[in-house]
């Protein structure tokens, strides 16, 4: 489940990326066809960037959540619910070798 989550993201990066590459592109398509300076047209470019990061940080935690949703509904544990457990575990091997002994 938490490789699917990776994918996900991995995926949704690489989409980023390709999108920012036709960005790029259309930025400079437009730039020349609205004739903008070059300042105008990395304020453009640097405002549509920005916006992508933002949705991309949105898409992010919505595919964790919606991991989380599917490992609590396959009854799986956290990290820190297992790192707990393993503490338990350990205090109580060292009380049972205190009572044998």
């Amino acid at each position: 489940m938490l490789e699917f989550a990776e994918k996900l993201m991995l995926t949704g990066m690489g989409a980023l990326t390709l999108s920012q590459q036709k960005l790029e592109e259309m930025i400079k398509e437009i730039k020349e066809r609205l004739n903008l300076s070059e300042e105008e047209g990395k304020k453009l470019l640097s405002k549509i960037q920005k916006s992508a990061e933002e949705q991309q940080k949105k898409l992010e935690k919505l595919a964790m959540e919606e991991v989380r949703k599917s490992c609590d509904r396959l009854g799986m544990v956290s990290q820190e619910e297992l790192k707990k457990l393993e503490r338990k575990v350990a205090d109580l091997e060292k009380r049972i070798k205190g009572l044998e002994g």
